[in-house]
């Protein structure tokens, strides 16, 4: 294959984690053991520093029809709301009219907030099941991928262009680049909204690695590609959403110079090698010590008789549940409150969902996959602490 971002064939291997089933594929019990698997690695390009996939499963495989439901955490819609006003604040509170667009707008949750502001708003949404929630709940959604030619049959000019969680998906990657170019106002925003791999290595959160995300991106990379397309990142900042998201504020190439805090956070890459292929081999070894050290850790406490369900379903888990090849025999059960997922089973460990409001005994242990939401997720058990239920996180964030 060619790099994603510049089409270089100089690319190396660096973090090989086995065959995995696709991790949202997630299985009624007629189709356990039927689901295909794929080639779960990460290359390192040596002309952009770019680490991504070498395999691709198909977008309308992943992306037709899947279960992930943003407005499920009250974390990641607080931080919806919290971007949403931080972005008329500072770029469109005294326009009176103003106009956004989602690109991978899921159930709305996003784009809510910015219609609460003013906002004619319109979103742009590849799961079937999930536009259908976010029109039925009045948020204007169009039910397709988007790339160049969706931006010029819209036909229209945004103020804001929002992708939060989905610029790492892209396999159209160019085109959906020239698209926003093409649909964003010359005094318009796009906020670009995703997992910083810089902190993706710091917490050793290698589960963020799945078939979903096609390419891990720090500032030095992403601004590489946006680059190519005559647009230009001038502001950033880091959030603890997701265990560490970049935030970043871009626009027409020539319209803004660099933030000193974009510039400051371009130094600490270089000074962290974050875009150093020396970094990813040493993550690589990082992440097969973490795995004896889990499966330490759960035979022991399966030893001693306890009982241990994993706390949430999330996509990402199953690239660790799969990886560490933790199954029934530790774990009985995913406990979950995303209703798409009621009565399924885990792809490639076949662990059985149930849903978190009719669970009638709780366990010894939770084993927190969804471990990015670990402050809501200790705040809202306090009672189960209190009488003794462990929570064991196996991805542990350090603060921000």
């Amino acid at each position: 294959m060619n790099c994603r971002v510049c089409d270089s064939n100089d690319l190396e291997l660096a973090i090989d984690l086995g065959m995995q089933p696709w991790c949202n594929h997630f299985l009624r019990q007629d189709e356990i053991g039927t689901e295909p698997h794929y080639p779960l690695r990460l290359v390192y390009c040596h002309r952009c520093n770019t680490v991504q996939l070498d395999y691709t499963v198909p977008k309308e495989v992943m992306f037709g029809d899947h279960t992930y439901l943003s407005g499920v955490t009250r974390s990641l819609n607080d931080h919806f709301k919290r971007v949403a006003e931080e972005v008329d604040r500072r770029f469109f509170r005294n326009q009176t009219s103003k106009a956004v667009l989602d690109i991978g707008s899921n159930d709305g949750t996003q784009l809510k907030h910015f219609k609460a502001l003013g906002y004619d708003v319109l979103g742009v949404e590849s799961s079937k099941t999930i536009a259908k929630i976010a029109n039925r709940s009045g948020i204007e959604t169009i039910n397709e991928f988007f790339n160049l030619d969706l931006a010029h049959r819209i036909g229209r000019k945004f103020h804001i262009i929002n992708a939060a969680g989905v610029f790492f998906h892209l396999e159209e990657l160019h085109s959906v680049t020239d698209g926003i170019r093409e649909a964003l106002r010359p005094d318009g925003v796009f906020v670009v909204q995703f997992l910083y791999m810089k902190r993706i290595v710091e917490n050793m959160a290698f589960d963020q690695i799945y078939h979903e995300h096609l390419l891990y991106y720090n500032l030095k990379t992403i601004e590489a590609l946006l680059n190519l397309h005559g647009l230009s990142m001038f502001d950033a900042y880091l959030s603890p959403i997701h265990g560490g998201s970049i935030i970043g504020f871009v626009t027409h190439t020539g319209r803004y110079s660099p933030s000193k805090r974009l510039q400051s956070m371009r130094k600490a890459e270089e000074k962290r090698k974050s875009n150093d292929l020396s970094t990813y081999l040493q993550f690589a070894k990082r992440i097969e010590k973490m795995k004896v050290e889990n499966l330490e850790y759960l035979k022991a406490r399966k030893d001693a008789g306890k009982t241990i369900f994993g706390f949430g379903a999330p996509a990402k888990g199953n690239t660790l549940l799969n990886y560490f090849r933790i199954g029934t025999s530790f774990i009985d059960c995913l406990v979950e409150k995303n209703e798409l997922r009621r009565s399924l089973y885990s792809p490639g460990m076949h662990i059985p969902i149930v849903m978190e409001q009719e669970l009638k005994v709780p366990p010894d242990i939770y084993y927190v996959l969804a471990w990015n939401f670990k402050d809501e997720i200790l705040r809202n058990n306090q009672s189960l602490i209190k009488e003794g239920v462990e929570f064991y996180f196996p991805v542990n964030p350090n603060p921000i």
